[in-house]
Protein backbone atom coordinates (compact mmCIF):
# COMPACT_ATOMS: atom_id res chain seq x y z
CA UNK A 1 0.00 0.00 0.00
CA UNK A 2 1.36 3.41 -1.01
CA UNK A 3 -0.05 6.69 0.27
CA UNK A 4 0.87 10.33 -0.33
CA UNK A 5 1.16 13.03 2.32
CA UNK A 6 0.93 16.65 1.17
CA UNK A 7 3.87 18.74 2.35
CA UNK A 8 3.89 22.47 2.97
CA UNK A 9 2.62 23.38 -0.52
CA UNK A 10 2.02 20.96 -3.38
CA UNK A 11 4.93 18.52 -3.06
CA UNK A 12 3.86 14.97 -2.20
CA UNK A 13 5.80 12.58 -0.02
CA UNK A 14 4.95 9.01 -0.96
CA UNK A 15 4.89 6.50 1.88
CA UNK A 16 4.64 2.74 1.78
CA UNK A 17 2.79 0.80 4.47
CA UNK A 18 5.14 -1.85 5.84
CA UNK A 19 3.29 -4.84 7.33
CA UNK A 20 3.76 -5.97 10.91
CA UNK A 21 5.93 -9.04 11.33
CA UNK A 22 9.09 -10.69 12.62
CA UNK A 23 12.46 -11.27 10.99
CA UNK A 24 16.04 -12.26 11.77
CA UNK A 25 18.04 -9.06 12.11
CA UNK A 26 21.74 -9.14 11.23
CA UNK A 27 23.69 -11.52 9.02
CA UNK A 28 24.45 -15.23 9.39
CA UNK A 29 28.06 -16.25 10.03
CA UNK A 30 28.10 -17.76 6.52
CA UNK A 31 27.41 -14.42 4.76
CA UNK A 32 30.29 -13.33 2.55
CA UNK A 33 32.42 -10.52 4.03
CA UNK A 34 30.07 -9.84 6.93
CA UNK A 35 31.19 -7.66 9.83
CA UNK A 36 31.20 -8.74 13.46
CA UNK A 37 28.78 -5.95 14.39
CA UNK A 38 26.10 -7.67 12.29
CA UNK A 39 25.71 -10.54 14.72
CA UNK A 40 24.55 -12.55 16.39
CA UNK A 41 21.38 -12.74 14.35
CA UNK A 42 18.35 -12.23 16.56
CA UNK A 43 14.60 -12.24 16.11
CA UNK A 44 12.89 -8.86 15.99
CA UNK A 45 9.14 -8.22 15.96
CA UNK A 46 7.81 -4.94 14.59
CA UNK A 47 4.45 -3.22 14.40
CA UNK A 48 3.27 -1.89 11.06
CA UNK A 49 4.61 1.50 10.00
CA UNK A 50 4.83 3.80 6.98
CA UNK A 51 8.22 4.40 5.34
CA UNK A 52 9.22 6.82 2.60
CA UNK A 53 9.15 5.15 -0.82
CA UNK A 54 12.48 6.85 -1.59
CA UNK A 55 15.06 8.91 0.23
CA UNK A 56 14.07 12.56 0.73
CA UNK A 57 14.77 14.48 -2.46
CA UNK A 58 16.39 17.87 -2.81
CA UNK A 59 13.06 19.44 -3.82
CA UNK A 60 11.36 18.00 -0.72
CA UNK A 61 14.21 19.14 1.50
CA UNK A 62 14.13 22.66 0.08
CA UNK A 63 10.38 22.98 0.61
CA UNK A 64 10.52 21.97 4.26
CA UNK A 65 13.86 23.60 5.14
CA UNK A 66 12.78 26.86 3.51
CA UNK A 67 9.37 27.00 5.18
CA UNK A 68 8.29 29.89 7.40
CA UNK A 69 7.53 29.11 11.03
CA UNK A 70 3.78 29.15 11.68
CA UNK A 71 1.97 30.57 14.74
CA UNK A 72 1.99 27.27 16.64
CA UNK A 73 5.24 25.94 15.23
CA UNK A 74 8.70 26.09 16.76
CA UNK A 75 11.67 25.34 14.54
CA UNK A 76 14.53 23.81 16.52
CA UNK A 77 17.43 25.02 14.39
CA UNK A 78 18.06 27.48 11.58
CA UNK A 79 18.26 25.87 8.14
CA UNK A 80 18.12 29.10 6.12
CA UNK A 81 21.71 28.66 4.94
CA UNK A 82 21.18 24.95 4.22
CA UNK A 83 18.48 25.12 1.54
CA UNK A 84 20.76 23.56 -1.11
CA UNK A 85 23.30 21.50 0.81
CA UNK A 86 23.83 18.80 -1.83
CA UNK A 87 27.00 18.48 -3.88
CA UNK A 88 25.23 16.73 -6.78
CA UNK A 89 22.34 19.01 -7.73
CA UNK A 90 18.96 17.90 -9.02
CA UNK A 91 15.42 18.26 -7.66
CA UNK A 92 14.77 14.52 -7.89
CA UNK A 93 18.17 13.44 -6.61
CA UNK A 94 18.43 12.52 -2.94
CA UNK A 95 19.42 15.33 -0.63
CA UNK A 96 22.94 14.70 0.72
CA UNK A 97 25.54 16.48 2.80
CA UNK A 98 22.96 16.59 5.61
CA UNK A 99 23.82 15.46 9.12
CA UNK A 100 21.66 13.58 11.61
CA UNK A 101 20.64 16.74 13.48
CA UNK A 102 19.45 18.38 10.26
CA UNK A 103 17.53 15.26 9.25
CA UNK A 104 15.78 15.24 12.63
CA UNK A 105 14.94 18.94 12.25
CA UNK A 106 13.34 18.14 8.89
CA UNK A 107 11.23 15.46 10.59
CA UNK A 108 10.23 17.85 13.39
CA UNK A 109 9.12 20.56 10.97
CA UNK A 110 7.22 18.08 8.83
CA UNK A 111 5.48 16.72 11.94
CA UNK A 112 4.43 20.17 13.13
CA UNK A 113 3.18 21.24 9.74
CA UNK A 114 1.16 18.07 8.96
CA UNK A 115 0.05 16.99 12.44
CA UNK A 116 1.56 13.54 11.91
CA UNK A 117 4.57 12.25 13.82
CA UNK A 118 7.56 11.84 11.52
CA UNK A 119 11.01 10.70 12.53
CA UNK A 120 13.92 8.66 11.20
CA UNK A 121 13.43 4.89 11.04
CA UNK A 122 14.99 2.69 13.67
CA UNK A 123 17.74 0.42 12.36
CA UNK A 124 15.39 -2.52 12.87
CA UNK A 125 12.61 -0.88 10.86
CA UNK A 126 15.09 -0.01 8.12
CA UNK A 127 16.52 -3.51 7.78
CA UNK A 128 13.10 -5.18 7.98
CA UNK A 129 11.78 -2.90 5.23
CA UNK A 130 14.90 -3.34 3.10
CA UNK A 131 14.71 -7.13 3.23
CA UNK A 132 10.98 -7.19 2.44
CA UNK A 133 10.76 -10.82 3.52
CA UNK A 134 14.09 -11.92 2.00
CA UNK A 135 17.15 -13.40 3.72
CA UNK A 136 20.08 -13.09 1.21
CA UNK A 137 22.60 -10.23 1.47
CA UNK A 138 20.48 -8.06 -0.88
CA UNK A 139 16.72 -7.94 -1.33
CA UNK A 140 17.19 -9.08 -4.93
CA UNK A 141 19.51 -12.00 -4.13
CA UNK A 142 23.02 -13.14 -3.28
CA UNK A 143 24.86 -10.43 -5.20
CA UNK A 144 24.44 -7.00 -6.75
CA UNK A 145 25.27 -5.20 -9.99
CA UNK A 146 25.27 -1.53 -11.13
CA UNK A 147 22.18 -2.35 -13.20
CA UNK A 148 20.32 -2.91 -9.92
CA UNK A 149 21.66 -0.09 -7.71
CA UNK A 150 24.01 2.90 -7.62
CA UNK A 151 27.30 2.02 -5.89
CA UNK A 152 30.98 1.71 -6.77
CA UNK A 153 30.78 -0.96 -9.45
CA UNK A 154 34.57 -1.35 -9.48
CA UNK A 155 34.28 -3.21 -6.17
CA UNK A 156 32.53 -6.52 -6.75
CA UNK A 157 30.64 -8.79 -4.37
CA UNK A 158 30.31 -12.51 -4.90
CA UNK A 159 30.20 -13.77 -8.46
CA UNK A 160 29.57 -10.45 -10.23
CA UNK A 161 32.15 -8.84 -12.50
CA UNK A 162 33.17 -5.18 -12.33
CA UNK A 163 30.65 -2.70 -13.63
CA UNK A 164 29.89 1.01 -13.90
CA UNK A 165 31.04 3.40 -11.21
CA UNK A 166 28.82 6.48 -11.67
CA UNK A 167 30.72 8.56 -9.08
CA UNK A 168 27.60 10.56 -8.19
CA UNK A 169 24.04 10.20 -6.99
CA UNK A 170 21.21 9.27 -9.35
CA UNK A 171 17.57 10.37 -9.32
CA UNK A 172 15.59 8.49 -6.70
CA UNK A 173 13.63 5.49 -7.99
CA UNK A 174 15.96 5.08 -10.99
CA UNK A 175 16.15 1.38 -10.15
CA UNK A 176 13.51 -1.25 -9.47
CA UNK A 177 11.78 -1.35 -6.08
CA UNK A 178 11.93 -4.23 -3.64
CA UNK A 179 8.95 -6.51 -3.02
CA UNK A 180 7.33 -3.92 -0.73
CA UNK A 181 7.65 -1.04 -3.18
CA UNK A 182 10.71 0.71 -1.70
CA UNK A 183 13.43 2.19 -3.93
CA UNK A 184 17.13 2.85 -3.29
CA UNK A 185 17.44 0.72 -0.17
CA UNK A 186 20.79 -0.44 -1.56
CA UNK A 187 23.20 2.31 -2.61
CA UNK A 188 22.74 5.91 -3.81
CA UNK A 189 23.04 7.46 -0.31
CA UNK A 190 23.65 6.12 3.17
CA UNK A 191 20.51 6.71 5.23
CA UNK A 192 20.50 8.04 8.78
CA UNK A 193 18.55 6.03 11.34
CA UNK A 194 17.25 7.20 14.71
CA UNK A 195 19.35 4.76 16.77
CA UNK A 196 22.62 5.32 18.51
CA UNK A 197 25.38 3.04 17.24
CA UNK A 198 27.19 0.50 19.41
CA UNK A 199 29.31 -2.23 17.85
CA UNK A 200 28.26 -4.87 20.41
CA UNK A 201 24.58 -3.89 20.70
CA UNK A 202 23.01 -6.99 19.14
CA UNK A 203 21.74 -9.63 21.52
CA UNK A 204 20.61 -13.18 20.73
CA UNK A 205 17.17 -12.88 22.39
CA UNK A 206 13.91 -11.65 20.75
CA UNK A 207 13.34 -7.89 20.95
CA UNK A 208 10.11 -5.91 20.50
CA UNK A 209 10.43 -2.73 18.40
CA UNK A 210 14.03 -2.05 19.42
CA UNK A 211 15.26 1.53 19.31
CA UNK A 212 18.97 0.86 19.74
CA UNK A 213 21.40 1.17 22.64
CA UNK A 214 21.22 3.94 25.22
CA UNK A 215 24.93 4.77 25.08
CA UNK A 216 27.29 5.67 22.26
CA UNK A 217 27.88 8.97 20.50
CA UNK A 218 27.39 7.85 16.90
CA UNK A 219 24.17 7.35 14.98
CA UNK A 220 23.39 4.43 12.70
CA UNK A 221 23.67 4.64 8.91
CA UNK A 222 22.28 2.03 6.53
CA UNK A 223 22.26 1.10 2.85
CA UNK A 224 25.65 2.14 1.51
CA UNK A 225 26.07 4.91 -1.06
CA UNK A 226 27.16 5.77 -4.58
CA UNK A 227 30.86 5.86 -3.60
CA UNK A 228 30.90 2.66 -1.57
CA UNK A 229 31.81 -0.93 -2.49
CA UNK A 230 28.98 -3.42 -2.82
CA UNK A 231 29.74 -5.06 0.54
CA UNK A 232 28.52 -1.91 2.35
CA UNK A 233 25.19 -2.01 0.51
CA UNK A 234 24.07 -5.32 2.05
CA UNK A 235 20.80 -5.41 4.01
CA UNK A 236 22.57 -6.24 7.29
CA UNK A 237 25.48 -3.82 6.97
CA UNK A 238 25.45 -0.98 9.47
CA UNK A 239 27.76 1.91 10.17
CA UNK A 240 27.98 4.69 12.72
CA UNK A 241 28.95 8.35 12.50
CA UNK A 242 28.73 11.32 14.83
CA UNK A 243 25.43 13.20 14.42
CA UNK A 244 27.20 16.32 13.14
CA UNK A 245 28.98 14.54 10.27
CA UNK A 246 28.11 15.44 6.67
CA UNK A 247 29.28 13.67 3.54
CA UNK A 248 28.33 13.62 -0.13
CA UNK A 249 26.65 10.24 0.28
CA UNK A 250 24.71 10.81 3.54
CA UNK A 251 20.93 11.22 3.18
CA UNK A 252 17.77 9.91 4.84
CA UNK A 253 14.17 8.81 4.45
CA UNK A 254 11.32 9.28 6.94
CA UNK A 255 8.99 7.02 8.89
CA UNK A 256 5.71 7.48 10.75
CA UNK A 257 3.33 5.23 12.69
CA UNK A 258 0.03 4.31 10.97
CA UNK A 259 -1.98 5.63 13.94
CA UNK A 260 -0.62 9.14 13.34
CA UNK A 261 -2.03 9.35 9.79
CA UNK A 262 -5.19 11.46 9.57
Amino acid sequence: MTTSITLISSMDLQLVKIPAGSFLMGSPTSELRRSLDEGPQHEVTLESFFLGRTPITQAQWREVAGGTEGPRERWGMDLSDRLDPSHFRGDNRPVECVNWLEAMEFCSRLSQRTGNYYTLPSAAQWEYACRAGTTPPFHFGETISPELANYNGNCVYGSRKKGENRQQTTDVASFSANAWGLHDMHGNVWEWCADRYARDYYAPSPVQDPTGPEGGGGRVLRGGGWSRPAVFCRSACRGGRLPGNRFRDFGFRVVLAPRSVH
